[in-house]
């Protein structure tokens, strides 16, 4: 402000706002240090990023330590997340897809019976999906569900650690109890089975 009313003395100007000079210089010299001290930690960034690419803000804060402690700067986790975010140097975190289907195995491969088969009934069709829950940083839990085509309801399901086909099975016997013993023998339902999933014809 003062370099818009530099006709303007700084004594003037500080009775106008009701501050003292000591304050007007005390408030200038903390802004240019606070902005030496985000220039520093913005470059020791950049130089730690030439060899860690993809490292983020909580591993970057432990190994800035050292840095922060010799020059004096105090700066905590989340003030490093607010500059690193304002100067455009967050890292984006890669989302990690866990595969569930694969196509490219030594199993033998059906022929799609359900291709032109359209379900008119509830019971006529079942197919299985398999989904996961994750429950920490390195385990998963997997669901296999049988599903009507027809009605979209769950008819069985169960969860497993790992993707095996007897996992998907144990849901598949599950929707066959219960179906109910008797309508099971009378459908005599096709069963294919590829990889992880399964189709049930009970016609």
């Amino acid at each position: 402000m003062k370099s818009n009313f530099s006709h303007i003395g700084l004594a003037r100007l500080c009775e106008w706002f009701g501050i003292t000079r000591q304050a007007y210089y005390q408030n200038h010299w903390e802004g240019v240090s606070t902005t030496i001290e985000e220039d520093l930690v913005i470059q020791q960034v950049k130089n730690i990023r030439k060899n860690h690419r993809r490292i983020g803000t909580r591993k970057l804060f432990e190994m800035m330590q050292p840095f922060l402690l010799e020059h004096g700067i105090k700066m905590g986790r989340d003030a490093l997340f607010t500059l690193l975010s304002a100067n455009h140097l967050l890292v984006r975190k890669r989302k990690r897809r866990i595969q569930t289907t694969n196509s490219y195995h030594w199993l033998r491969k059906y022929p799609n019976l359900i291709k032109e088969f359209v379900p008119t009934a509830p019971n006529q069709l079942w197919v299985s999906d398999i989904t996961y829950w994750k429950i920490n940083t390195a385990e998963h839990l997997y669901i296999s569900f049988i599903t009507d085509a027809y009605s979209h309801r769950i008819v069985g399901y169960h969860v497993a650690e790992t993707l095996e086909t007897i996992e998907s099975i144990q849901a598949l016997h599950m929707a066959l109890s219960a179906l109910g013993a008797e309508r099971a023998m009378c459908s005599s339902p096709t069963i294919v089975t590829e990889a992880y999933s399964i189709a049930v014809l009970l016609m």
